[in-house]
């Protein structure tokens, strides 16, 4: 189970909040880092940090009872961090998720058990998590949202078809998702992606 540790940093006062999910074996300042190179100079940072270093403990495509009760840990978390945002003033319309990996998953599987309009959402190789895809979690409206989601084709962790159902997903929730999937790009971030989020999710 996860303690709750969020580390919040970026501009005071701020009016727009980025909430960071970091993957497998990473943390919080590591992710937090990846914000030098966005254009979220104006946005306060909220970074959750998981349990020794691991939002779940099993692939994101086990039956979803192998990973509990860490995963639902992991998404009443990431539930509290946007409590807290909204208490510090940001309206959920302000409010942004990135995650990368394990966290690009939890990313993924949080807004879509709870789609409403956000600011937008940066998915960085990841999908939907289960066995298979469990579409009765799944509800709201995004109303045009925007999101992004990358991934390499091949990727060791995240097969390229889980991509592609979970932007299905996302657009039938009302999404404006943008999927692009880069041929032997390996597990990582690349400096086109970065280009694309900055163009298309934080644009002010």
């Amino acid at each position: 189970m996860h303690a709750i540790k969020i580390i919040i940093s970026g501009k005071e006062n701020a009016q727009k909040a980025l909430i960071l999910l970091h993957g497998r074996g990473s943390n919080a300042d590591d992710i937090l880092g990846l914000t030098q190179s966005l254009n979220t100079a104006d946005y306060a940072f909220y970074a959750p940090e998981a349990t020794n270093n691991s939002w779940y403990p099993q692939s994101f495509l086990a039956v979803p009872e192998a990973n509990e009760p860490w995963l639902s840990s992991a998404l009443a978390l990431v539930d509290e961090t946007v409590s807290q945002i909204e208490k510090d003033g940001i309206a959920k319309e302000n409010i942004f998720f990135l995650g990368f990996s394990q966290g690009a998953c939890l990313t993924a599987e949080y807004v879509s058990r709870n789609a409403t309009k956000y600011g937008g959402i940066v998915i960085f190789t990841g999908g939907l998590i289960g066995d298979k895809i469990y579409a009765e979690n799944y509800k709201g409206d995004f109303q045009n949202t925007p999101i992004f989601i990358g991934t390499s084709n091949p990727d060791f962790h995240v097969p390229v078809e889980r991509v592609y159902a979970t932007t299905n997903i996302l657009k039938n929730m009302g999404a404006e998702v943008t999927e692009k999937i880069y041929d032997n790009m390996g597990h990582t971030i690349s400096f086109d992606e970065i280009e694309r989020v900055n163009k298309l999710i934080f644009t002010s």
